[in-house]
């Protein structure tokens, strides 16, 4: 898919969107089984600006973070997914524990992490905010996780 794109690719986009005046949004995660609630939290992340960009961890990172069984999904299915979103506008692997390289080569216009994160905790907020962007949070909808579908397979394998 034409907007998933190495590190380098999106840096030429970059330039060309910061030339056109467009505002760039950043938001990362492993979105492994993707839910109602991540493409609910892209939507609104797009709503912010005009070009979205969204960091995905490799599966590499996802095992460090989430542990040896995950992901349940493996990236090229993953980025293939969130490609394919009307909300999202390149999509970028990152292989690192955080996407603290990715913000600091991107230098997004904002930055948006789940409301889960304290702002002052979100990773690449010096970078961004250095830059005269802005940090922002959106609230997740209720009940929508991974880790609580997850919990539901294990309990009822059978439905």
């Amino acid at each position: 898919m034409g907007n998933v794109v190495s590190l380098q690719e999106l840096l030429v986009a970059r330039k060309r969107i910061k030339i056109e005046g467009k505002r760039v949004v950043f938001t990362n995660g492993c979105f492994d089984i993707l839910h109602r609630g991540h493409v609910e939290y892209l939507r609104k992340a797009k709503a912010l600006g005009d070009v979205l960009v969204v960091g995905v961890n490799t599966d590499s990172s996802v095992r460090r973070i989430k542990g040896p069984d995950r992901p349940v999904i493996d990236e090229s299915d993953r980025v293939f997914v969130l490609a394919a979103l009307a909300s999202v506008d390149y999509v970028c692997l990152f292989n690192e524990d955080t996407p603290y390289e990715l913000i600091r080569a991107l230098v997004p216009d904002i930055l948006v992490k789940g409301a889960d994160w304290a702002i002052e905790k979100v990773v690449g907020r010096d970078i961004v905010e250095a830059a005269g962007g802005s940090v922002q949070t959106i609230e997740f909808l209720p009940d929508r996780s991974t880790t609580g579908i997850l919990e539901r397979i294990r309990k009822h394998p059978s439905r």
